[in-house]
């Protein structure tokens, strides 16, 4: 019987044994793609364990890089704001010095203690004389201390003169031009006058020298604009 198996496998041109070693080899073959394939699959995932640990670490990056600009940002923001400002209040000193010059050397306005003064020559009404001030960018006198009464005093050359004083008789109460109520006066004592607007220069008290007469009366008046506030 053997040897008809093997008549009969040699008539088919098979050799048994080579057949064993083909299954080998197959097997051999397969498990060494099996390893393989695995061996790449685990290269793959490596790869992509560092890809993500790159990625990560340059959105880290930019997050501190963005974070650290904003800080930067919000620190020098208010430092532009100052500097604009400064800017802006220097551009505005230098106006004003620039109007004050101007109107120093026309030699009609005085300077004293942040304003400037003109007194008139010509007389008009209380009305009338604040109009002419208002016109220039100024209004009639407000005296608020002792040395403005004192500086006044003597810039009015012995001349009752206009203020931007009047009483509101709708209120009971004496008011200067800008809306403001008196906080310091300098009546004359036993005030005769019975007008609702004042002059000052009245009597010889070089300080206690104001007086309420007739808005209509004429006198001279006294301007002032304020330069540095």
């Amino acid at each position: 019987m053997f040897g008809e198996f093997s008549e009969l496998d040699a008539v088919r041109g098979r050799d048994p044994n080579s057949e064993t070693e083909d299954t080998n080899t197959k097997r051999i073959l397969q498990t060494e793609r099996n390893t393989a394939g695995s061996r790449n699959h685990r290269l793959t995932a490596v790869h992509l364990g560092l890809l993500c640990v790159l990625l990560l670490t340059a959105i880290t990056l930019i997050w501190f890089m963005f974070t650290a600009e904003r800080n930067d940002l919000q620190t020098s923001y208010p430092n532009m704001t100052t500097d604009r400002d400064q800017r802006q209040r220097e551009r505005e000193l230098e106006r004003k010095l620039s109007e004050l010059e101007r109107l120093i050397n026309q030699q009609e306005w005085i300077y004293f203690n942040s304003s400037i003064y003109y007194i008139s020559t010509d007389k008009k009404s209380w009305d009338e004389s604040r109009q002419f001030c208002t016109e220039r960018g100024a209004d009639l006198v407000i005296i608020n201390s002792r040395e403005e009464q004192d500086f006044i005093y003597k810039f009015r050359r012995g001349h009752w003169a206009w203020i931007g004083l009047t009483y509101k008789e709708s209120e009971k109460i004496w008011r200067w031009v800008e809306g403001s109520a008196t906080t310091i006066t300098f009546w004359t004592r036993g005030t005769t006058g019975s007008g609702l607007c004042v002059i000052t220069g009245y009597g010889s008290d070089p300080i206690l020298n104001w007086n309420n007469y007739y808005c209509e009366r004429e006198y001279i008046w006294i301007c002032e604009k304020r330069v540095f506030t």
